[in-house]
């Protein structure tokens, strides 16, 4: 893995989060990479459960400032960054006074997911793009991981498709066990395809359930890691379906090698290190 970089977009990241399969493979493929000679950004949102003190999260006023427009709103887009303790590894938080200052990451206190995850998805997607655009830093691989961040191959492959600093960057999307139950809004097509989108690219979001975010990240992406030992059937024939390359289920255990494998043979198409 040797001077190649791998931008990790996650939803949930240990210690940051509780640890779970997405927070702690969010962790440990980067840490993986570190040791391996390869150069890792992780980003996440800034869910307002994330205790700033404790992690040492600060602002970083040279990438804050700039507004993305989400269905026709301005948002301001405020970027913070802290060192994950003992590992050489910065971890970028994406965040905004109105999505994401809640005391929660999805649900509210009875469960219910936050009206407005859907916006928060578009804009996350279009915060991670735009300050990895700030830092200049052009990523060999750009790997995701978890619903909030299924939207980031859509946009790379469609909204910043031409856009030269990603124009050697492959895209891998993890698939894991770990949903929701029910829909984000249902308006949440008609702001994606606010942003000029062709509508058949975002065709899955008519009903965005799981399901269909993955399959949507899934469309968009160069080769898909299964995640979870067991996923759901319906999108594991669509992963069959869709002919991409693809990672079984590795155990933690012995997940180290067979990713570096496949992030050199079959995602970079390079002969192993």
């Amino acid at each position: 893995m040797n001077d190649k970089r791998i931008l990790y977009v996650s939803s949930e990241v240990v210690p940051y989060l509780p640890e779970n399969e997405i927070s702690t493979i969010s962790f440990e493929a980067p840490k993986m990479v570190n040791a391996m000679g390869g150069q890792t950004r992780i980003f996440m949102p800034k869910f307002g459960n994330i205790n700033e003190r404790r992690h040492q999260l600060h602002e970083v006023i040279r990438l804050s400032g700039m507004n993305l427009v989400v269905n026709d709103l301005d948002m301001p887009l405020i970027i913070k960054v802290a060192s994950i303790p003992k590992e050489r590894m910065q971890v970028y938080f994406i965040d905004n006074e109105d999505y994401f200052k809640r005391k929660a990451t999805f649900t509210d206190e009875d469960g219910k997911l936050f009206s407005d995850n859907d916006e928060r998805a578009i804009f996350f997607a279009k915060g991670v793009i735009e300050t990895v655009k700030k830092l200049n830093w052009a990523p060999d691989i750009i790997h995701v991981n978890g619903w909030m961040a299924s939207l980031v191959p859509l946009y790379l492959k469609n909204y910043y498709g031409n856009e030269p600093l990603f124009k050697n960057s492959k895209i891998v999307t993890s698939v894991y066990n770990r949903s929701f139950d029910g829909t984000l809004a249902n308006e949440m097509m008609k702001k994606v395809l606010f942003d000029g989108l062709e509508e058949e690219s975002a065709d899955h979001l008519k009903e965005p359930h799981y399901i269909n975010l993955l399959k949507t990240a899934i469309e968009n992406s160069d080769a898909i890691i299964q995640a979870s030992e067991v996923i759901d059937e319906e999108l594991k024939s669509f992963i069959e379906a869709a002919a991409l390359p693809c990672l079984d289920y590795v155990p933690k255990e012995e997940f180290a090698q067979a990713y570096q494998n496949f992030y050199l043979t079959k995602v970079l198409n390079e002969e192993e290190s």
